[in-house]
């Protein structure tokens, strides 16, 4: 797996239960106060908690936010991998996974929410200098990529670069939905992924 994705999600020690109850209660209260008004302070209280168990578990709120954001994403990955995985071509799964991820994203309570209502805020958790969550949707493509490379017998050298242009296409259209090109609906999307992400594969 490709060492990125190890780091992103893999190096993690699994969450115990405190952990857990502590990052329910901060998607609680992002997904009903958003994150400009929501503090350690709030997600302690929601997870009955004191403020420095929450500190030596997650960390400060930027740690928080990552956490959820992670978590949002390992459960996504699941769906991501089950919608694609009885199509025959990388071409097929690279154009339904970007169905997959668009329709999902916008309609997800958390993720989706906050980048209607406040995309500015999420921008930050979203690119490369923020880490974990533009890392690990990175590493999960560019680990899929390369898996369908071997299986179709394609060893055409580090898929990281096709996959880090098909994220940031991806995160520009979830954050600024206002575009030339209509995706408003599942054709459209599959199209746009046909004539515009398929031939990245061919760079």
């Amino acid at each position: 797996m490709d060492s990125m994705m190890e780091r992103a999600l893999d190096a993690a020690p699994p969450p115990d239960a405190l952990t857990e109850q502590i990052l329910d209660a901060a998607r609680e209260q992002f997904m009903t106060f958003g994150l400009r008004r929501s503090t350690v302070d709030d997600v302690a209280k929601r997870a009955k908690v004191s403020r420095v168990t929450v500190y030596r578990r997650i960390g400060n709120k930027e740690a928080l936010v990552s956490a959820c954001l992670l978590r949002e994403y390992r459960r996504f990955v699941v769906e991501v991998d089950e919608a694609v995985a009885t199509l025959p071509t990388m071409e097929d799964r690279i154009v339904e996974g970007f169905v997959v991820v668009l329709r999902h994203i916008r309609e997800h309570p958390l993720i989706g929410g906050l980048m209607r209502l406040e995309p500015e805020t999420m921008l930050p958790f979203l690119t490369l200098e923020s880490g974990p969550a533009f890392l690990a949707m990175r590493g999960y493509l560019t680990d899929r990529l390369r898996r369908a490379q071997r299986a179709e017998g394609k060893e055409e050298g580090d898929p990281t670069p096709v996959a880090e242009l098909m994220v940031r296409i991806t995160v520009s259209f979830l954050l600024n939905p206002v575009s030339c090109f209509e995706l408003e609906d599942d054709d459209h999307v599959r199209d746009f992924a046909r004539r515009y992400l398929v031939p990245l594969l061919g760079r």
